[in-house]
């Protein structure tokens, strides 16, 4: 699997970028006249799209407005609980990569650092060379390393996640067989996302600081935050608190439970659960310069062309366009029936997160997508 080009079979899993984000760049539909509660309405409209469950959270400075749509749990009438932790998926790796430019900030590494310093004999073989791919280049996406989290059984069948749920992976055992395979391209020479960078970067900040990329996320962004809801859940396969179920179909016409996972296999990646409150809490804190000194944020901000996506990408967050102009900056998430698409103004003023619990129809991310561009729009009374 090279990048987000190609699909295996059903929705490639975590990596749910290059539908939304190639949506995103062409900019919803033209808005037309709205009733007195947009965000149900377009919460409505994802729903609509075949998602089993959806919710969603958008705030600005003096407001915070949620709706919901769609049940907890297939044959129940239990709603969407109001603020349910779910995976988040890729929208992990924006966390990575603070966590990254905080340890640049404090002067403990640099994004021009290479690989082989800090991991050496890690990324070798089939032309891999760890001493050619610098720290920025895993963030950015730049490093041509094959991303391997496609090939995870569980991820891929409904017999793989039968048989391989609650699988534990170290990030060894992810990089490995990313090294199998010839890079996409030489280290700078294109752009390729790939879940082995993030899995790269979380074993960096292990070196670095000597404490696992849990514990860093923990005392550097979830606690100093107080995101009560939101953890680094490493190999437990379960949601604590309220949650509703997620679906998956695998490619297929039937959708099965796929609540319970080991996500040791996304750690970096895409393995934390939140919720749409806390995520909200993050985006502002994040560009409203409580996580990040300036020249960090500037480095994480400064964007260049995705071709894969259709838009540009940073440091562990994706550049948008606004149909109202300008941009924003997010990152979708995708981890098994958990879809999640988030974003935040440049100034950090504005919020918007919504997610689904199932794989949905062919329009749902687009329509998640057109969900959050509304929001960030909108002018509020």
């Amino acid at each position: 699997m090279h990048g987000l080009g190609r699909r295996r079979r059903g929705r490639l899993v975590l990596t749910g970028l290059a539908t939304v984000l190639l949506a995103a760049s062409t900019g919803p539909a033209a808005a037309k006249p709205r009733p007195a509660d947009p965000l149900q309405q377009q919460v409505d409209a994802v729903h609509g799209t075949g998602a089993v469950g959806v919710l969603a959270e958008a705030t600005s400075p003096d407001r915070r407005d949620s709706a919901r749509a769609g049940t907890a749990k297939v044959g129940t009438g239990r709603p969407m609980p109001r603020n349910g932790g779910f995976r988040i998926g890729s929208a992990t790796k924006t966390f990575t990569a603070t966590v990254v430019l905080q340890l640049v900030g404090e002067g403990r590494m640099s994004l021009e650092d290479t690989v082989e310093q800090w991991l050496p004999g890690v990324v070798h073989g089939n032309d891999n060379d760890g001493s050619r791919i610098t720290v920025r280049q895993l963030l950015q996406h730049t490093s041509g390393i094959h991303d391997v989290l496609p090939e995870i059984p569980a991820l891929n069948s409904a017999e793989g996640y039968r048989a391989e749920r609650f699988r534990t992976y170290t990030p060894e055992e992810l990089v490995g067989p990313a090294m199998k395979h010839r890079p996409n391209f030489p280290p700078g020479d294109g752009w390729s996302y790939s879940n082995t960078n993030y899995v790269l970067a979380a074993m960096i900040i292990h070196e670095v600081t000597g404490r696992s990329w849990a514990q860093e996320v923990n005392d550097r962004i979830i606690r100093p935050l107080g995101l009560r809801d939101t953890s680094a859940p490493g190999a437990s396969p379960s949601i604590r608190g309220p949650h509703a179920h997620s679906y998956a179909a695998f490619g297929t016409d039937t959708s099965i439970d796929v609540t319970a996972l080991n996500p040791s296999m996304a750690a970096g990646s895409g393995s934390i659960i939140s919720t749409t409150h806390d995520l909200n809490r993050f985006y502002t804190a994040l560009l409203g310069g409580r996580l990040l000194a300036p020249a960090q944020l500037d480095e994480m901000t400064t964007t260049k062309p995705a071709p894969e996506l259709g838009v540009r990408y940073g440091l562990g967050l994706g550049e948008i366009p606004l149909s109202c102009g300008g941009s924003y900056f997010g990152h979708p998430g995708e981890l098994l029936g958990y879809h999640t698409w988030g974003g935040v103004t440049r100034d950090g003023t504005r919020t918007a997160v919504v997610y689904v619990t199932s794989d949905g129809g062919d329009d749902t991310q687009q329509s998640m997508s057109t969900l959050v561009d509304q929001e960030l729009c909108r002018t509020r009374p």
